[in-house]
Parts: structure tokens; sequence; C-alpha cells
């Protein structure tokens, strides 16, 4: 077995850990989702959008580089994107009484 981790390995990997985080933050959006369904606080709805964009920037780049062929660097744009879109917007929740 070699030292060293092949091309295919590294996918692979990747392709686990970015099925984990959409599992795991799709569950924690629709927490915060539901959470917001009961109580109606402006703020736990801005909370579970921005987890929701958080959760979509994560795993948009890899499925734009294999789906529908974009160059990856613009996948990872838009990703990093999305990702500070969510993050502003969990900020604000945080904010908003």
């Amino acid at each position: 077995m070699s030292p060293t981790i092949g091309p295919m390995e590294t996918m692979l990997a990747l392709a686990v850990v970015k099925t984990l985080v959409l599992i795991v933050g799709g569950v924690i959006t629709y927490f915060a989702f539901k959470a917001y369904r009961r109580t109606r606080q402006r703020a736990l709805g801005y909370l579970a959008a921005g987890f929701g964009l958080v959760t979509l920037g994560l795993v948009l780049a890899g499925l734009l580089y294999e789906i529908l062929n974009v160059p990856l660097e613009m996948g990872i744009l838009l990703e990093s994107l999305l990702v500070l879109a969510g993050f502003v917007v969990i900020a604000y929740s945080l904010y908003v009484q």
C-alpha cells in the first residue's frame, strides 16, 4: 500500500465529507426552521436561512463542477459567496431582536 493518498481516494473522501456536510447542515437548517415555525421569531427565520445558505454553499462547488461542467474556480467562487452570504445572515439573526 502506498504511503501517499492518490487522487481517487481524495475524491472519494471529499465526496463523503461533502455528503455528510449536506446531511448535518440540512438537519441544522430543518431544526432552525422548525423552531421558527413554532415561535414565529424573525431571528430564527434568519438563522434557518443563513444555515441553509452555508450548507448549500459548502456543497455547490463540487456539484457545479461534476454535473454542469462549470470550471472549478467558478464553482469555488460561487460556493464562497454563498457561505459568506450565509454567515452574514446568521450574524444578522444574532443581532435582530
